[in-house]
């Protein structure tokens, strides 16, 4: 610790796997051991954790990573300056339709592995036959979620804005909306896919690790101000996170953390939907496991690392989708949203493997990248779009403008 003063920090949160690393810096101790008091606060939507942030609730909170910085482009009301100086992970998404919709797919060619490309034309075949507009839920505007949905229809010669209706849902309420009927499909964090698999009403079709492998999902948003005014208990936070998130990151650890996230304070779900997650062994549907490799990552493959490049790409599909304009001022604002200077600032000397750049090409095959400092090691990649789709984030302009919509 940098000083003996105890760190106040009130921090909102979605129930979500993907909260396992704030949920395990207060369960397990890291953050107590950093001089925080961790409180945690268990919110409905993302737009109550938005406007809970915006007027001074919450300094931090567990964010979708387009989030901060659709704040910083005014995109949101009562939108303040927000920063992400660590990620929460990767992965973790599943994308789930109905029974029905599964059936006709499954006759168009889609196939039970969980192929992204086999299960987009399927779905395409589906589409073109002028059956009724199919609806598809997302958790926000602003969200992983979306532009990985997006990306994968677009790329699979579904037009997102003509062909299909997506609409915004909480993630709790998913797994009810396609039991309802009121969803064909939908893109959400786990556990709310089994939630629909478990119950019998709903597929896996394919998943976020295999749209983009490796790639962002939620981050650490906090409020610019309090940053500023608190460096220190900042770090100490990123500290205890990072430590948390390899805690979390280490099978052996899994039924617990599993047992902690399934209490009443947090997702309140059975244990065994939060493990299907935590082990990448789905229940696709109807009993069926599949394994998937690096499902969610919480840890390993630089996981909480705040690449600059993941910000510009989402920018780009915010660009993409009419959100907001392309201009040198808004790229920039997105760039600067994500800190990694904090980030090396604050985990320096811990032994935790820093990556030397701020920014990389995404979608590259790479089979090793080692670098780090204080004799640690870090290997990066393959982290491949589906579509074998590069980005690289000093040819910004050229990928915005080639993009298809």
């Amino acid at each position: 610790m940098s000083d003996h003063r105890v760190h106040e920090i009130v921090a909102g949160f979605m129930p979500l796997l993907d909260s396992a690393i704030l949920v395990a810096a207060k369960e397990k101790g890291f953050a107590e051991a950093e001089g925080i008091d961790l409180r945690l606060v268990r919110e409905s939507s993302w737009a109550s954790i938005r406007d809970r942030m915006a007027v001074g609730h919450f300094q931090v909170a567990h964010q979708l990573a387009p989030m901060p910085i659709a704040a910083n482009l005014g995109l949101t009301p009562l939108a303040i300056k927000t920063i992400a100086p660590i990620a929460l992970g990767l992965g973790g998404n599943t994308i789930i339709v109905s029974n029905a919709l599964w059936a006709q797919m499954a006759d168009s060619g889609a196939s039970a592995d969980l192929d992204p490309s086999a299960a987009g034309r399927a779905l395409q075949r589906v589409v073109a036959q002028g059956t009724p507009t199919l609806r598809f839920g997302v958790v926000h505007p602003f969200s992983g979620h979306n532009y990985e949905l997006r990306y994968w229809l677009a790329a699979s010669g579904i037009d997102p804005d003509r062909d299909v209706e997506i609409v915004i849902l909480p993630p709790p309420l998913m797994a009810d909306a396609l039991a309802a009927g009121t969803l064909d499909g939908y893109c959400v964090g786990e556990p709310w896919g089994t939630a629909a698999t478990v119950a019998g009403t709903g597929r896996v079709a394919t998943v976020k690790a295999a749209i983009w492998r490796s790639s962002p999902e939620k981050v650490l948003g906090v409020a610019a101000a309090w940053a500023e005014r608190e460096p220190d208990a900042l770090a100490a936070l990123l500290r205890a996170l990072s430590r948390a998130a390899q805690w979390c990151g280490e099978e052996a650890n899994h039924r617990e953390l599993a047992e902690i996230l399934a209490g009443q304070s947090y997702i309140a779900r059975p244990t065994d939907w939060l493990l299907h997650g935590l082990s990448g062994a789905l229940d696709v549907g109807g009993g069926d496991i599949r394994r998937v490799q690096e499902f969610f990552e919480p840890f390993a493959k630089a996981a909480t690392f705040p690449w600059k490049s993941h910000a510009l790409w989402f920018y780009s599909q915010m660009v993409r989708w009419g959100q907001v304009a392309h201009t040198p001022e808004n790229a920039a604002i997105a760039r600067e949203t994500y800190r990694p200077d904090i980030y090396r600032s604050a985990l320096n000397g811990l032994g935790v493997a820093l990556p030397s750049a701020n920014a990389k090409v995404e979608g590259a095959l790479l089979t090793s990248t080692p670098v780090g400092s204080a004799g640690a090691s870090l290997t990066l990649g393959p982290d491949g779009f589906f579509d074998s789709a590069l980005f690289d984030p000093d040819q910004l302009d050229a990928y915005i403008k080639a993009q298809r919509r």
